[in-house]
């Protein structure tokens, strides 16, 4: 599971993952692109879509 680590001195939190986090993250990447042709496709296929890391409590 991904894991939020705060950042006292900027505004930017990093998320830590790991394998299986990085694996789903492609998996459905290459579900939302599958047969799109060009980096504008592309890009504009992504802006629509929104994909959610889970987070350990």
């Amino acid at each position: 599971m991904a894991r939020i680590i705060e950042n006292e001195t900027s505004k930017r939190r990093l998320i830590k993952m790991n394998s299986d986090d990085i694996i789903n993250i492609v998996r459905e990447y290459q579900r939302y692109v599958k047969n799109r042709h060009s980096y504008e496709e592309i890009r504009n296929q992504l802006q629509d879509c929104v994909i959610f890391i889970p987070e350990e409590i």
